[in-house]
């Protein structure tokens, strides 16, 4: 998978950004790492957000993890599929397992963000 186009947070969260807005989903890695995800409890759409604030909360049968949105704006649409199938977040973390696209309110934030390869030289040093 090409993920030229995607930024990372260091909590796994990605975000791809097309125009001044992202969509915004986790890691493969971070789906493992979940394992079996039961319950996805998506942000409103309108809700107005800052970069690494805690905006959704993703259930597993082991526990519950917050979603950060790795940049400041307003949540402008959700993937309700998740919703109605929490198994597309580890099937397709990447693709239908997407989470929501947000309306960046200042592109400079994408700055502060690692690039896939970045991201993969942290994921290894946190073990």
């Amino acid at each position: 998978m090409d993920l030229s186009k995607h930024k990372f947070l260091e909590t796994h969260e990605w975000i791809r950004v097309e125009g001044n807005k992202g969509v915004v989903g986790i890691s493969d890695h971070a789906q493992r790492e979940i394992s079996d995800v039961v319950f996805v409890e998506l942000p409103k759409a309108g809700r107005v957000v800052k970069q690494k604030e805690s905006c959704m909360v993703i259930e597993s049968v082991k526990a519950a993890f917050d979603i950060y949105s790795p940049v400041s704006g307003k949540i402008t649409r959700v993937n309700d599929k998740v919703a109605g199938d929490p198994g597309l977040v580890n099937q397709a973390a990447f693709g239908d397992g997407w989470l929501f696209e947000i309306e960046l309110t200042d592109p400079s934030e994408l700055n502060n963000l690692l690039d896939a390869k970045k991201y993969e030289e942290t994921k290894h040093h946190a073990h």
